[in-house]
């Protein structure tokens, strides 16, 4: 065959038509993209803004990590708080993390220059710790909290150091509840009073229900908002048996209150401690909760408030 012809031939396989076989192999899948640290589309003050409500209610700081996903120390210092045991709890237990996009020095440079955040004489990552009333604790460059001896990344101990110095005090949960109390004596109302800690997924998904705009709305009419949490407010363990009676179930468990304190209604239901309700139940005692311990809420109120809890889904075979 001569050469031409060759290659002649070579094309007509390359153009050949897969068979069936061949079109039925599976592809190769592509790697998972890996998540990127910032939003780059998100605004900063709001993201601040909802942090600062969410430390607000569990006496918490907030830690705003300016950057970018360009910046691998940014990147290193994420890492870090990932993979550190002690780092990872600290910011579970202590803080609400912010990561506040500055794109190419260009966004957002404002917004760190009114927390007093110098973020070109120190560069990037930079942290800024805000108290809950959004009044700035703290602002660290991370350059001296890098590793010694050239070693790339952050020193852990160092980095938990910054954290602890700048956490919250703990606060005394008789003190949290007599001031939910005198409020809600001030305005006429009643206190939702709930228990939870920060490891425990079906507290954040009540906290997540209760701070929906719809469902925040219609508690406010009726309740002032009370979070204890068990693991970081003094005493709080033991208010929980108190209210309980011992027989909490597990957490979250809440209780309505009158602003005299006296238990008007709790989450421990026929079946035990509802929890976050979702199965149609618990559903159903929260709704007798609210119908006997809330009169100023409307029918209407009722309806909405359990109409925005969606039932459990059957499970197979169920």
């Amino acid at each position: 065959m001569s050469p031409r012809a060759s290659i002649a031939a070579l094309l007509l396989l390359l153009a050949a038509p897969l068979s069936a076989q061949d079109a039925a192999a599976p592809a190769v899948a592509p790697a998972p993209a890996k998540t990127a640290l910032y939003d780059e589309a998100a605004d900063g003050r709001a993201q601040i803004d909802a942090a600062l409500q969410r430390a607000t209610r569990g006496n918490r700081r907030v830690l705003v990590q300016w950057g970018g996903n360009w910046c691998g120390w940014c990147i290193r210092l994420h890492e870090l708080s990932s993979s550190d045991q002690e780092i990872r709890r600290k910011l579970q237990y202590e803080y609400d993390v912010v990561h506040v996009d500055i794109g190419r020095w260009d966004k957002h440079m404002d917004l760190a220059a009114s927390y007093g955040a110098d973020l070109k004489g120190h560069g990037v990552p930079f942290l800024t710790v805000l108290a809950a009333d959004g009044s700035v604790l703290a602002n660290q460059e991370t350059g001296s909290l890098e590793a010694a001896g050239g070693t790339p990344g952050h020193d852990p101990a160092k980095v938990l150091a910054f954290l602890a110095q700048h956490q919250a005090p703990y606060r005394q949960a008789a003190d949290l509840r007599a001031e939910a109390l005198a409020t809600a004596a001030r305005d006429g109302k009643q206190v939702f009073l709930h228990f939870g800690a920060p490891w425990c997924g079906w507290c954040g998904k009540l906290e997540a229900w209760m701070q929906r705009p719809d469902v925040a709305a219609q508690l406010a009419r009726q309740f002032v908002d009370c979070k204890v949490d068990v693991d970081r407010a003094l005493g709080g363990q033991e208010l929980l048996a108190e209210l309980s009676g011992g027989r909490s179930g597990g957490i979250p468990w809440f209780a309505f209150l009158d602003a005299e304190g006296r238990v008007l209604a709790t989450s421990s239901g026929p079946e035990g401690n509802t929890g976050f309700p979702v199965a149609p139940a618990e559903i159903a005692h929260f709704r007798g909760m609210l119908e006997q311990a809330a009169p100023r809420l409307r029918p209407q109120d009722v309806e909405a408030l359990v109409g925005s809890l969606q039932p459990e889904a059957p499970q197979p075979g169920g």
